[in-house]
């Protein structure tokens, strides 16, 4: 019995990014059913540059202390550089506007570093889901085209998530360790690692599956010419 499907408007306004998971989960007709809405993404002359690798079970829970281990010891290898004082700006409010809310939801204090610390860690653990898919990307040129592509892919990824009534959120984090997940899951060295993400049922009791971010209105963001 197939699924049922939430019309566009819906599944655009559902789809959050769940920090918090159930452990049950999805069956592959399901994932494969996501996986095949994936693939009709746009991309650049249709090169279609992704490369998923999705990991589950003993993998997914392997590979996640791998990548504890390897933060705590202070190994990242991301492909691509990330700081958050390259933001400036509204840009920059509106990322410490989410850390705020986050937090203040989770009843976690700002000078609470031992807490913080335990959710951050929670990312590598998949924020308790039981799927996450790593996407790779071949390099070309500066790699700004490719990028933009699995950009679109993820967010198709994401939204055929939602429309199944299933969550996931998108992790730059879990591309912060590049080289260990390319020698765990046997991927080639040709491939850059730029995000993950994590998937599965929300856990609708906790908060961290169910806060939403505020968003700044379509005037701020949008120029119309005439």
């Amino acid at each position: 019995m197939s699924t049922p499907v939430l019309a566009f408007d819906e599944t655009v306004r559902q789809r959050t990014s769940v920090r918090a998971f159930l452990p049950t989960p999805l069956t592959d007709e399901q994932i494969h059913a996501v996986l095949q809405d994936a693939q009709y993404s746009p991309s650049n002359c249709n090169t279609q540059p992704w490369h998923v690798h999705v990991v589950s079970g003993e993998t997914k829970d392997r590979l996640a202390q791998l990548m504890i281990d390897h933060d705590i010891a202070g190994k990242q290898t991301p492909d691509f550089t990330f700081a958050y004082e390259d933001f400036h700006g509204d840009y920059f409010d509106r990322s410490q506007q989410q850390a705020k809310l986050y937090y203040e939801a989770l009843g976690i204090a700002r000078d609470d570093k031992e807490k913080r610390r335990e959710y951050y860690l929670r990312n590598y653990r998949f924020f308790d889901a039981p799927h996450a898919a790593f996407l790779f990307m071949p390099s070309f040129g500066d790699n700004v085209r490719v990028a933009s592509d699995i950009g679109m892919y993820g967010q198709t990824f994401l939204l055929s998530l939602a429309a199944r009534g299933f969550a996931g959120i998108p992790q730059t984090l879990l591309g912060f360790h590049a080289d260990l997940v390319r020698e765990a899951l046997g991927v080639s060295d040709e491939y850059r690692l730029l995000f993950g993400i994590s998937f599965g049922y929300a856990d609708t009791s906790n908060i961290a599956a169910t806060l939403r971010m505020p968003r700044i209105p379509v005037e701020s963001s949008v120029v119309m010419h005439k």
